[in-house]
């Protein structure tokens, strides 16, 4: 999502020339499905759509590439001396990129989604890949799917088959993506310790709201990279919803057992309380008390203690333990790890060989 603010800033400076989109993997990738890089008149770009190993050649060739206009063009980055197909890199996948010029209504339609996307109105966007005589189209489809823009010449059998696509994927010839809209997370508490949480946030892209009823705590100049810095009255002035991440962090008792009260109801995809084992259960039991809910049943609903156990001390190793559970709980994968075992190991290697990767440096790792 913080890729996604760079490339539109980007955009608004108003000097992009062409737009690069991942728009199939098969094998291993640095980057999935979506990625993006924007380059502008400059040579400057925002974005990627590898690990670093494709960029130059993209970027050296772009302007090139689009002269007729918007194309697919396939990277290897497996190690295989006889393809057609460059770029022998090593890191074992083969990669699909749509190259399109900037300054067409397509892609001023989709950058204008992705700044839409980042204000909170997210959009389906489907894209009629370029190829064997056809050019590129596109639409992008709003709430209910609504059609905000349309390619010309597109049949309403077209906008009506693109309403029933799902998935950031490709279907046969036509690109399909989901822009949705940035995390939202609430660091309610402002204190010293409550600054790397915030900043850790943003630097994912997330809408970083810092609440506290302490006037001289919740100062915007204290908290730069937050979106929104809030004296807090009621936490209802927060309008928190079920999509929202939240860590409650006041350090006051009553504060903290009013608002866990609030909220236990909203019932936040992540509720964290941060504190000791034995105040957690204690605010947990009185919070359920006051709004009728059993503690069973509150339990379910809030991450105490807060973080995931990664070890270290001070505001830093707790914002890092607390932003990675938040993460890890928002995109549905808490509790899965990706740790190698010497299974794995033997069964990545009997389902690739190990001639599929180049044994030599990377050329951006010298």
């Amino acid at each position: 999502m913080r890729e996604r603010r760079q490339i539109v800033q980007l955009w608004q400076q108003g000097e992009a020339t062409v737009l690069v989109t991942l728009i199939r993997v098969s094998g291993s990738s640095y980057r999935q499905a979506g990625a993006r890089l924007l380059l502008d008149a400059d040579g400057e770009y925002a974005g990627t759509i590898s690990g670093g190993c494709l960029e130059a050649e993209v970027i050296r060739k772009a302007a090139w590439i689009v002269r007729d206009g918007a194309i697919v063009k396939r990277y290897s980055t497996m190690f295989d001396d006889t393809t057609e197909i460059p770029f022998g890199l090593g890191c074992g996948g083969v990669v699909d990129l749509l190259i399109e010029p900037a300054d067409t209504p397509e892609c001023q339609a989709l950058m204008a989604a992705m700044e839409n996307s980042l204000s909170g109105t997210s959009a389906k966007v489907v894209t009629w890949l370029p190829g064997e005589g056809k050019t590129l189209r596109r639409v992008v489809l709003g709430a209910e799917g609504a059609v905000v823009f349309a390619s010309e010449g597109l049949s309403e059998k077209r906008l009506d088959s693109a309403r029933n696509l799902c998935g950031d994927e490709e279907y046969e010839g036509r690109f399909v993506e989901q822009l949705e809209v940035p995390q939202r997370f609430f660091v309610i508490g402002a204190g010293d310790d409550a600054k790397p949480m915030a900043s850790m946030a943003a630097l994912l892209g997330w809408n970083v709201t810092v609440a506290d009823g302490r006037v001289k705590l919740a100062r915007p100049e204290r908290f730069a990279d937050a979106e929104r810095v809030v004296a807090l009255g009621n936490v209802s002035e927060l309008g928190i919803r079920s999509d929202d991440a939240v860590v409650l962090m006041t350090h006051s008792y009553e504060q903290d057992r009013e608002i866990l009260a609030a909220l236990l109801p909203v019932g936040p995809q992540y509720l964290g309380l941060l504190g000791a084992r034995h105040r957690s259960a204690l605010l947990v039991s009185e919070a359920a008390a006051l709004i009728g809910m059993s503690v069973a049943g509150c339990c379910e609903r809030i991450h105490a203690p807060v973080g995931l156990d990664l070890g270290g001390d001070g505001p830093e190793a707790i914002a890092l333990s607390v932003i990675s559970e938040v993460q890890a709980c928002c995109m549905g994968k808490a509790g899965i790890s990706r740790k190698l075992t010497a299974e794995s190991v033997r069964e990545q290697i009997a389902r690739g060989g190990s001639s599929m990767y180049l044994q030599v440096q990377c050329s951006l790792d010298g």
